[in-house]
């Protein structure tokens, strides 16, 4: 790593700086957004040239030489874009906004303590992996981008293992549990007993393929986050037992199904939906979780009526299925999965794509809690 100090920039510079800066993150993530539905609109791709060329010339202002090379590069690939010369990927979108973030936090650096560390031999190996991308090797772009997004954030490696993600562990109390996820009371009662049961029921279904380990405690942390953020208007018992059970019966998927990496038949595809109705029935005769029980056969219902297995819409959705509806497709995104198509994505990549397809897909209320909890917690891991 090397060190980079500045010359004794008058803090107002420096602060002007960081605010262009993130007007210019902030409207480069809206063109994205639309750039997603618009691949080939060549308004939005020259708006996107603007905002790296713009965060490019304000750095060699105040000599940020560090940076320049890269965005310079980025510029480069997004000139090739808005000239037709290449095509629009979401790969694409997500180097963009992996060298934005590096750039924001290499000016808050120097801001914060007068340097920032850096890794120029990492910036230099990005700098030639960029520099290959040309008009006339189109059949390898998508290779290319993806590698270089790779470098800039090696925890999108598609291959999991143990070490990315901690299994669940019946080692802790009950107690530690539930407050690990966001559960507090007293925790000896029936029913966070009965939550205490479930989750480690499923310990041995995520152990079963390695996509799966730690889901079920992932997703039922943010869900009762999300759910506190709106005042709890889904009962948290209720929820953290459907956050748990509601791919249970994915248990009894033929693992050459679960892990097929080309497209479903249809009667695998049909297989797969019917897990919605093995996890609810392991709920049948508990009346104490029948709200549970609900979400768990609802999760996959939409908005539009599109969704499975009753084709229900937004009035007939129940509150906790809608909301379990949009953590789940987030883990989803944010984790690797066996299918080809399927990309693990950076979190506020993830965030993005989730926005894209909300319409019609998921409850605008959600949705809006979901852009608020997750625009706080991606800036405390800034």
């Amino acid at each position: 790593m090397q060190t980079f100090r500045h010359d004794d920039l008058d803090n107002d510079i420096l602060n002007d700086l960081l605010e262009e800066i993130n007007e210019l993150y902030e409207a480069s993530e809206q063109t994205l957004m639309e750039l997603e539905l618009q691949p080939q609109d060549n308004e939005l791709q020259r708006a996107l040239f603007r905002s790296i060329h713009t965060i490019k010339g304000d750095l060699g202002l105040v000599n940020f030489t560090p940076m320049i090379p890269l965005l310079q590069h980025v510029e480069d690939l997004l000139d090739y874009l808005r000239k037709g010369q290449i095509r629009y990927t979401s790969t694409m979108s997500d180097l963009v906004l992996l060298t934005m973030d590096r750039v924001k936090l290499f000016v808050q650096s120097c801001i914060k303590s007068g340097s920032a560390q850096y890794d120029e031999g990492l910036y230099q190996l990005l700098v030639k992996q960029i520099a290959r991308i040309k008009p006339d090797n189109p059949q390898e772009h998508e290779k290319l981008l993806a590698e270089s997004v790779l470098l800039l954030d090696p925890t999108l490696d598609a291959h999991p293992s143990a070490s990315q993600a901690p299994v669940a562990t019946t080692e802790k109390s009950s107690g530690d549990a539930l407050d690990d996820i966001g559960l507090h009371g007293d925790h000896d009662d029936d029913e966070h007993r009965d939550i205490i049961f479930f989750r480690e029921l499923m310990e041995p279904v995520e152990r079963r393929s390695q996509y799966w380990r730690g889901r079920g405690d992932r997703i039922a942390r943010l869900a009762l986050y999300l759910n506190k953020l709106k005042g709890n208007p889904v009962d948290p018992n209720q929820l953290a037992v459907a956050c748990y059970v509601h791919d249970f019966g994915m248990a009894f998927m033929p693992l050459k199904v679960l892990h097929k990496n080309t497209p479903l038949e249809q009667a695998e595809f049909n297989l797969m939906r019917s897990h919605v109705y093995k996890s609810a029935r392991l709920l049948e005769h508990l009346d104490q979780w029948n709200e549970a029980r609900k979400i768990v056969i609802q999760h996959h219902e939409r908005i539009d009526g599109s969704g499975y297995p009753l084709g229900l819409k937004d009035a007939d959705i129940c509150e906790g299925a809608k909301l379990l509806a949009i953590v789940d497709t987030f883990d989803a995104l944010t984790h690797a999965r066996a299918h080809d198509t399927h990309t693990k994505r950076p979190k506020k990549r993830a965030v993005m794509e989730i926005n894209r397809v909300a319409p019609g897909q998921f409850c605008p209320n959600w949705i809006m809690v979901f852009n608020q909890a997750m625009a706080s917690l991606l800036l405390r891991q800034e």
